[in-house]
């Protein structure tokens, strides 16, 4: 039931992690909570990140990187569960999603190795034969371990982020908390709706480097929400933009007129993953998430303008031809 105004204060808590911040808007009656809920959220974020950063030299992540094929690896359950969804949507996205490109993602600057693209390690990477990562790394998560069949450079960045805001939503849950809106990034996650009853209102970002600026608005009550796109994270070779993200099937970044693509889901870590399956699919994205009822908006750059695709609550999306300009 919806309290009253009276009953509730709104922390607002945040702080910084993964090159960027978390924050959470959490209603309560109890504000003392307050310290120790700072503490708890930021604890559980940097969990997430000292397990699947490949910044960390000792993440678990890396651990697994480092370990030869063909020798089983003891690993911690929460980064079994993020590689276990990672695989599920590698397979069920036919590859479009790919926690396999970690060569890629080095070799053109984009992780911790290197600042800009290598030329030999790009050929290497773009030659190197791969199997699909579902069918490469096997998982026994009972007994809290995984192996590599094959030799495989992992990366998960198109997943932990919404993992990290689902582990923010247990922490909330374990206070007993259970009307708040959590974000890291552009991957959000909405407990219930405000305590009041209202939904939560988030932005789907106008997706243009250099300008923060809303394109529309969608309403969350226990819901998640995740964007992808070029806009953000980009090289600028030439006349070339080189997005961050890779497509593994082609072994190289990914290439299509999708300037972003948002994706409802409801755990952020799925939503999160299907987002960056979605970019890098391109058309074909669209029968794929049709075929699998998947909620998503697509804004795509087309003959100088911006035009809006969607699926599900997002069907009624309408490009503004002001913002299209």
């Amino acid at each position: 039931m919806p309290k009253t105004s009276s009953d509730v204060q709104r922390l607002t808590l945040n702080g910084p992690t993964m090159g960027t911040r978390w924050s959470a808007l959490v209603d309560t009656d109890d504000a003392a909570q307050a310290a120790g809920l700072q503490k708890a959220l930021a604890d559980a974020v940097q969990q997430v990140d000292r397990q699947m950063s490949p910044w960390l030299p000792d993440s678990a992540l890396n651990r697994l990187n480092r370990t030869p094929a063909g020798t089983w690896l003891d690993l911690p359950p929460e980064i079994l569960e993020v590689l276990a969804c990672a695989l599920e949507v590698n397979r069920r996205s036919q590859g479009a999603f790919d926690p396999g490109v970690g060569d890629l993602v080095q070799a053109w600057g984009f992780g911790p190795a290197r600042q800009s693209p290598d030329a030999a390690a790009i050929r290497r990477a773009a030659q190197a034969a791969s199997a699909p990562a579902h069918e490469t790394l096997e998982l026994d998560v009972a007994a809290g371990r995984a192996i590599k069949h094959a030799p495989i450079q992992l990366d998960l960045c198109g997943i932990a982020k919404g993992y990290a805001v689902d582990r923010m939503a247990l922490v909330l849950r374990q206070y007993g908390l259970d009307h708040a809106l959590l974000a890291l990034d552009g991957e959000l996650r909405a407990l219930n709706s405000q305590a009041q009853g209202q939904p939560w209102a988030v932005a789907v970002e106008y997706p243009q480097d250099g300008r923060r600026a809303t394109h529309s608005v969608v309403e969350l009550d226990n819901l998640s929400i995740a964007t992808s796109g070029d806009y953000r994270h980009f090289l600028q070779l030439g006349e070339v933009r080189v997005a961050h993200t890779m497509d593994g099937r082609r072994r190289a970044p990914v290439r299509n007129d999708i300037a972003s693509v948002t994706v409802l889901a409801p755990d952020c870590m799925r939503a999160d993953a299907w987002a960056t399956a979605l970019l890098v699919s391109g058309n074909d994205g669209m029968a794929l998430a049709q075929s699998l009822g998947i909620e998503a908006l697509w804004l795509l750059r087309r003959d100088n303008r911006l035009t809006t695709v969607g699926l599900g609550r997002f069907s009624e999306a309408v490009t503004d031809p002001k913002q299209a300009k």
